[in-house]
């Protein structure tokens, strides 16, 4: 019994540690689909004009979504996962994340369809300046998304992350334990070019009557921030890598790793 417990000691820490970056993957992925419907001005943010970016023939500003604020915590929760869990790792909890967005989604849509109380519209009907304000109206614009947008947002997720998880692998038989940087940054660079034209062409071209032309110059301008924002975040790899090693153990973290890399290639 005494033998066993250092074992049962490292798995208790090995399950800890995936639940952890599970639950921070997960509340990022899902915060990122519901605050998505806002879009925001990059060069507004940072008080500077409209980039005005000539992209197949338009002229393009750094309007984003609220998402992608967020949304490296995923790149880098995915790359975590998929270093010390591998491809498994990453597709078990992709999977849950999809389907507890899907029933986020149930619930709104349950929810925005229930009949407003006529004192919670009295109590709201100004806004701050006293201008008539419809509560009820606002509320449902704001959590309401279409059915393209879910469509292309979960199906983009899915294809994405369980091509990063693939790539990541890919380059890990070439790299060894060496070079993370290239393996993580590299995944995340090969699968967000896919994520962000699936989702608008998707979202906005099967279901909306977005012109091609608009997809791509849109896609464009949201892979060029995921791009500097992958590259950007690469340090962060690092301080996550030396914090769970020093939690794990040197010896059991590299066991992890190893082993993880042995599943994802089987």
């Amino acid at each position: 019994m005494a033998e066993q417990l250092p074992q049962q000691k490292l798995e208790r820490k090995r399950m800890n540690l995936f639940l952890v970056l599970s639950g921070i993957f997960i509340a990022n992925a899902l915060l990122a689909e519901l605050i998505g419907v806002k879009i925001f001005s990059g060069e507004a943010l940072l008080g500077l004009p409209g980039a005005q970016i000539p992209i197949a023939g338009q002229r393009l500003d750094f309007n984003l979504t609220a998402g992608v604020i967020i949304w490296p915590v995923v790149f880098i929760t995915t790359d975590i996962i998929n270093e010390y869990f591998g491809k498994a790792g990453v597709k078990k909890v992709s999977i849950i994340t999809v389907i507890l967005i899907l029933y986020a989604f149930l619930v709104i849509s349950a929810v925005t369809g229930l009949p407003p109380a006529q004192f919670w519209l009295d109590v709201n009907s100004t806004d701050a300046q006293g201008r008539p304000f419809d509560i009820n109206f606002a509320y449902n614009s704001v959590y309401r998304q279409g059915l393209g947008i879910i469509i292309g947002s979960v199906a983009a997720f899915l294809l994405s992350q369980f091509l990063d998880a693939t790539v990541f692998h890919w380059l890990r038989h070439f790299t060894g334990s060496r070079k993370i940087w290239l393996r993580a940054t590299g995944s995340t660079l090969v699968s967000q070019l896919i994520d962000s034209f699936v989702v608008l062409f998707i979202a906005f071209f099967l279901f909306g009557n977005w012109s091609m032309n608009q997809v791509l110059s849109v896609a464009a301008i949201n892979y060029i921030y995921k791009f500097c924002i992958a590259i950007l975040l690469t340090p962060l790899l690092y301080v996550a890598h030396a914090l769970i090693d020093r939690y794990l153990g040197q010896q059991q973290a590299k066991w992890q790793i190893e082993e993880a890399a042995h599943e994802s290639e089987v």
